[in-house]
């Protein structure tokens, strides 16, 4: 081989990995697109097919029921069968049930259509991830772990910029259903242009449902990817927290307008967004590929940002508000990258699929449990001061959790040396 293909090679070697990077991430951010849409076209669906505010309410818990139920049966198969098919398979998933469901009025099927789509939503987390542990090294994958999740958020914002002014006018129907003919597509044009990196897929015979509670059994034992998933509890329980009470708080308590109270909210996501890319590269660069100490910050910082919001007077100026919003929405919208990283570094490459849809159910419960606590808290005190201070709460449980890992983790390096 002479010297110009030697240098191709190396280049290819190198490249590579970022270009299937980005068929992970235009997939990640279909998906989120088309299954985030339930929050912002919520109030037309309900319009259009007569739903109190608790029957809307049911359309997102469905989702993130569906994705609680898929996660690790998924993560299961992507490490048998690799990223490759699944992100074609749970695209259509997604994008058939949803299409479906924009012809249909009867409200049990929809959300029968929008839980069985939510597989394909929440299987996506797992089959990406694995994605990331194969095609990148130790040092690099916290910022292109990063940069795929922030596909998430920046799907969710799109909705709300792009589908829910084009509801308004051309109705929810048809516009939901061009997105979903476009996240189909989205999945083959990533089939055909994605690969599993070579010697990920090893032949293995094939193995029962016995196997699988087996291997499920051994990912319960391991006590570190438990810690770090009842730490990510806390965490989602709070993003969710702070996207679902901020424009109720700035406008109700702080008396903003609505609309720079939805200005807040959007805010809150463009910084989870940097936040998922920015916290990748700081445990890249500045601490070498070490995650646990960037999640003990993002969890000291969140305590210290929803302290401050809960006790805000009124009349403050809407700069401060921006900046505190700026900060928390950073942290518990920006976390999870760091998150799928630790739960996939924590298990031989071959188990990346099932630790992450293991995590990722466990840290789905954090949405479906703490938001209601913090509108109980609410309801009970007649104000927001005390839900704030109760995600501050569960920000100290968060550390002491992150803090008994911590050990455990340097107990095992000391018994391996």
């Amino acid at each position: 081989m002479n010297t110009v293909e030697l240098k191709t090679e190396q280049r290819g070697f190198f490249v590579e990995p970022w270009r299937m990077l980005l068929w992970l991430l235009i997939a990640q951010l279909m998906v989120a697109f088309v299954g985030r849409s339930l929050g912002p076209l919520g109030i037309l669906i309900g319009e259009d097919l007569s739903l109190s505010k608790a029957e809307i309410g049911l359309l997102p818990s469905a989702l993130f029921i569906g994705q609680a139920i898929a996660s690790i049966p998924v993560g299961f198969m992507a490490d048998f069968i690799g990223s490759r098919r699944l992100l074609l398979m749970l695209s259509l998933c997604l994008g058939v049930s949803f299409l479906i469901m924009t012809m249909l009025t009867n409200f049990i099927f929809v959300l029968l259509l929008v839980l069985i789509g939510g597989l394909g939503y929440g299987a996506m987390h797992p089959t990406s991830n694995r994605g990331i542990i194969y095609w990148f090294s130790q040092t690099q994958r916290g910022t292109a772990m990063g940069i795929k999740q922030m596909g998430i958020t920046f799907g969710s914002a799109l909705a709300g910029f792009l589908l829910l002014p084009l509801s308004a006018t051309f109705g929810w129907r048809p516009v939901l259903l061009t997105a979903c003919v476009g996240l189909i597509i989205t999945g083959f044009v990533a089939f055909a242009f994605y690969r599993d990196p070579m010697g990920s897929l090893k032949p293995r015979k094939k193995e029962g449902i016995s196997f699988f509670i087996r291997a499920l059994a051994e990912m319960a034992k391991n006590k570190p990817l438990l810690l770090v998933s009842l730490s990510a509890m806390g965490l989602n329980g709070s993003q969710m927290c702070l996207n679902t009470y901020i424009v109720l708080f700035a406008y109700e308590k702080m008396g903003i307008s609505l609309f720079l109270s939805g200005i807040l909210l959007v805010i809150s996501e463009v910084s989870g967004s940097l936040g998922r890319i920015g916290w990748g590269i700081i445990s890249d660069k500045l601490f070498n590929g070490r995650r646990l100490i960037i999640l003990m910050i993002i969890a000291i910082l969140a305590a210290i940002a929803s302290t401050i919001v809960a006790f805000l007077p009124e009349g403050t100026p809407f700069l401060a508000l921006v900046l505190v919003i700026i900060l928390f929405g950073f942290c518990v919208s920006g976390f999870n990258g760091i998150w799928m990283n630790i739960a996939s570094e924590l298990v031989p490459k071959e188990q990346t699929g099932l630790s992450s849809g293991y995590s990722i159910t466990l840290g789905s419960m954090g949405v479906i449990f703490v938001p209601p606590i913090f509108g109980l808290m609410v309801d009970q005190n007649g104000h927001y001061t005390a839900g704030w201070l109760s995600i501050t709460a569960i920000m100290g449980m968060v550390i002491v959790l992150l803090s008994i890992l911590s050990y455990q983790v340097r107990k095992s390096r000391l018994r391996g040396s």
